[in-house]
């Protein structure tokens, strides 16, 4: 069964590119959602076992979202991975790609990182 991954970012052109990327490789069924606010929902409608969540958003930052996700005893066990366009690829080495015990990766991202960031984190 392939696994299911919620990607909140602010920008159609991401959310369209990453959808594309991780589902073709067959291996995951991936939902967008370009609205913060409608981060919780499409979680609880979609039981995601990753989200990948855009930090800076119009409306509702990215980790706003991922302190709800924690505090909700329903959605707490969804793993997330902020993505993030105000990290440098070396600030992400030099900090080994954690921000206050999440994992993030910066933007911009290439395919193949992208595909290993995402099954590392669901091996986890």
């Amino acid at each position: 069964m392939n696994k299911r991954i919620l990607v909140v970012d602010d920008e159609p052109h991401i959310t369209r590119m990453i959808k594309l990327v991780l589902e073709q490789t067959g291996r995951y069924e991936v939902r967008t959602e370009n609205l913060g606010r409608r981060a919780i929902e499409a979680a609880r409608e979609f039981r995601p076992d990753l989200i990948l969540l855009d930090v800076m958003m119009p409306g509702m930052l990215g980790s706003e979202i991922g302190t709800q996700l924690q505090a909700d005893p329903e959605l707490s066990g969804i793993k997330f991975i902020f993505l993030t366009a105000l990290v440098t690829k070396d600030e992400e080495l030099k900090s080994k790609g954690q921000i206050g015990g999440h994992v993030f990766v910066a933007k911009p991202i290439s395919a193949d990182e992208l595909c290993r960031v995402v099954e590392e984190h669901l091996r986890q």
